[in-house]
C-alpha cells in the first residue's frame, strides 16, 4: 500500500466537526493515576537548553516569533524523541478536537470535506444521515466556496473547519455551488454523535458489523447491532474493523465479554511492574464469526481480531495488522494542552504481545491500492470487495 498516497488524501480531508484526524486513536485514558509522576519527568537539561534558546531568539532573531507555536513545537519534538511511534503531544488549540474525536460527538453541521482540485472551494464528500448538513439540503459532490461570505478558496482545511465551527444552536450560512449554480444555504450547529458502529444483514443470513473506533459508545452501538441482525435470523457474524484506529479498553472489553466465553480477556502491565486482568463470564454468543482486518487495523482493533482467533471463536482474513503492543494515558499540561505517553504493555488472552508483531489473519487476501483508497473513504462496492468475499466464503 501506497501509505504516502494516503497521507496526502487524508491530508485534503476534513471533519467539519474539529476531530483532530491526525491523531492516532489508542488504549487512551484520561486519568490522573500517573499525574504525580509527570512532573518528575522535568529534564535540567532540556530546561536550560530550552531557556537558553529562547534568550537568543529574543535578543538576536530578527523577524517575529509566535512563543505559544515554539513551545508546542518544542514540546511535540521532545515527545518526538522518545521514539516512540505512538506517545503524542496534544496542543491546548487541539485538545476540544481530540475529546471530540474520543467522545465520537461533535458540534458541526455534520460534513466531509476535500479540497477541490483547480477550483476555488472545498467539495463535499460525506453528508452525516439525520445531521443538519442532511436536513439543510447540502448533498455529496456540492461545492463550499464560502462560508458566512467568507471565500475558502485561498484556506487551509483548519481555517475552513474554525469558519464553520461555532457554538451549539447558532447558524452558519454557506454558499455553495451545485451543477454550475450558486446557493445559500443557512445551517444550524448541533451536537452530533457519531455512528460507532452499524450492522447489515446479507445474503446466506450472514450479520455483517462494521465497528469504525471502540472510542465512546462502541460497545453500546456493536452489542445493539449484534441483537438486531440475530432478532433478523443472523446465523453467522462477520465483523470489519479494517481502518479501525482503536479507542478505550473498557468498550473493547465489553464487546468481547459478550461474544466470547468465561476466560481472560486483557492483561496490561504498568511502567512500574503493576498488572491488571479482565475476565469474561460464561455467557457468549454461540454463531460462526469472521473478523476482517487490514495493515491499518490499530491497538483495539487487532486485540479484537486476536482474542477472537486465540478463543477459536472465529478466523479473521484479510491483511496482517500494524503491531500495536503499548497502551498510553494522557496527561493534562498546566497550559492546557496534553501528552498521551506510552504507560505499559497490553497482551492478548493468551499472554502474547502484539508490539511490532501484530495479527496475521487465517486467510490472507491483499487489496489493491485503488480499492484500498475506496475502502478507506466508505466508497468501496461490496461487489468489488475482495477481502469481503473471501470472508463471506468463509462463513458460508
Amino acid at each position: 500500500m501506497n501509505h504516502k498516497l494516503l497521507n496526502l488524501l487524508t491530508a485534503l480531508m476534513l471533519v467539519l466537526f474539529g476531530a483532530a484526524v491526525a491523531f492516532v486513536i489508542t488504549f487512551t485514558a484520561l486519568t490522573e493515576r500517573y499525574q504525580q509522576n509527570l512532573n518528575q519527568l522535568s529534564s535540567s537539561e532540556i530546561v536550560s537548553k530550552s531557556a537558553e534558546l529562547e534568550q537568543y531568539i529574543d535578543r538576536y532573531f530578527v523577524g517575529e516569533t509566535d512563543k505559544t507555536a515554539m513551545a508546542d513545537a518544542a514540546a511535540d519534538a521532545i515527545v518526538t524523541a522518545t521514539g516512540d511511534r505512538w506517545s503524542y503531544y496534544i496542543s491546548a488549540a487541539d485538545y476540544q478536537s481530540y475529546l471530540e474525536q474520543m467522545n465520537n460527538a461533535y458540534v458541526g453541521i455534520g460534513v466531509t470535506i476535500s479540497q477541490a482540485e483547480e477550483q476555488n472551494g472545498y467539495t463535499i464528500l460525506e453528508v452525516t444521515a439525520g445531521s443538519p448538513a442532511e436536513e439543510a439540503g447540502i448533498l455529496v459532490d456540492d461545492l463550499l466556496v464560502a462560508v458566512d461570505g467568507n471565500s475558502v478558496a485561498d484556506l487551509d482545511v483548519a481555517a475552513v473547519r474554525d469558519l464553520v465551527r461555532g457554538e451549539e444552536g447558532t447558524v452558519v450560512n454557506l454558499t455553495m455551488v451545485r451543477s454550475g449554480k450558486e446557493l445559500e444555504i443557512p445551517v444550524e450547529r448541533r451536537t452530533i454523535e457519531q455512528i460507532v458502529a452499524y450492522g447489515e444483514l446479507l445474503d446466506g443470513n450472514i450479520g455483517y458489523v462494521r465497528i469504525n473506533n471502540f472510542d465512546k459508545n462502541c460497545a453500546d452501538h456493536t452489542i445493539a447491532a449484534i441483537d438486531a441482525l440475530i432478532a433478523q435470523g443472523a446465523e453467522s457474524l462477520l465483523f470489519d474493523v479494517r481502518n479501525n484506529p482503536g479507542g478505550y479498553k473498557s468498550e473493547l472489553v465489553e464487546v468481547l465479554d459478550y461474544l466470547l466465553p468465561e476466560g481472560p480477556l486483557f492483561r496490561m502491565e504498568y511502567y512500574n511492574g503493576e498488572t491488571e486482568v479482565d475476565y469474561s463470564d460464561e455467557d457468549c454468543i454461540d454463531l460462526p464469526i469472521a473478523v476482517l482486518v487490514n495493515e491499518d487495523s490499530y491497538s483495539a482493533a487487532e486485540f479484537f481480531a486476536a482474542a477472537i482467533q486465540e478463543y477459536d471463536a472465529g478466523e479473521v482474513v484479510g491483511a496482517k495488522t500494524c503491531g500495536k503492543g503499548y497502551f498510553q494515558n494522557t496527561y493534562h499540561l498546566s497550559d492546557g494542552s496534553a501528552v498521551a505517553l506510552s504507560s505499559g504493555t497490553y497482551y492478548t488472552p493468551n499472554n502474547v504481545s502484539l508490539a511490532d508483531v501484530g495479527v496475521t489473519p487465517d486467510v490472507e487476501v491483499a487489496m489493491n491500492e485503488e480499492d484500498y483508497i475506496d475502502l478507506y473513504y466508505d466508497r468501496l462496492d461490496k461487489a468489488d470487495d475482495g477481502q469481503l468475499h473471501a470472508a463471506i466464503e468463509l462463513l458460508k
